[in-house]
């Protein structure tokens, strides 16, 4: 009812459990038609990385995807910071044909449609994504000119893995999860997340 500048949630609680009343009460967007999980990752002697659907939707389709990033990329643009974003996959530029790659090929057609200025290429592996010298020597079409800022995953397993492996095997601090797309702001934390966190 406009009481509360924001919500935040979660400690106690398992994410599923606060998110479904959370849609139900508050509601998405206007115009929106999912919410996403995003996580600001940031490692030292690099600038920030961020990774979505790291919280919400569990095996998006193109459509889903397409919306997955268009939610990051505008947080992102929120914070004065150009998108360059990376549809990743198991698969470089067809490499592999596959009904999970095509969805990622396809999310990136329709991305590129809704924003043509929008820096977006994929579907791609990680390492290809954050490697310049990889883009520029052996996928030099790519749209991706320099290693991307934004990385959206193709299901919420691999997301939730990258996103972890970082934050314990490589010491990145993240920041998150930050739902995306609520009518108002509304945030969950981990359960058992500390108070830094």
């Amino acid at each position: 009812q406009g009481d509360a500048d924001a919500m935040v949630g979660g400690i106690e609680s398992h994410y599923s459990e606060l998110l479904r009343p959370a849609l139900e009460v508050i509601g998405r967007a206007e115009g929106g038609h999912k919410v996403a999980g995003m996580y600001v990752v940031a490692l030292r002697d690099r600038e920030l990385l961020f990774c979505g659907d790291t919280a919400v939707n569990i095996d998006p389709g193109a459509e889903t995807l397409t919306d997955i990033a268009m939610l990051t990329a505008g947080f992102v643009e929120k914070l004065g910071i150009s998108p360059r974003i990376a549809m990743v996959s198991f698969s470089n530029f067809g490499s592999v044909r596959h009904p999970q790659s095509e969805k990622v090929r396809q999310a990136v057609r329709l991305v590129k449609a809704l924003r043509p200025d929008m820096e977006i290429d994929g579907e791609m592996q990680v390492d290809t994504a954050l490697n310049t010298e990889i883009l520029r020597s052996q996928y030099a079409f790519s749209d991706l000119k320099r290693a991307a800022n934004v990385l959206i995953f193709p299901g919420l397993a691999s997301a939730n893995a990258a996103y972890k492996l970082l934050a314990e095997l490589g010491g990145a601090e993240v920041i998150g999860p930050i739902l995306l797309g609520m009518r108002h702001p509304v945030h969950f934390l981990q359960r058992g997340s500390t108070v830094s966190e």
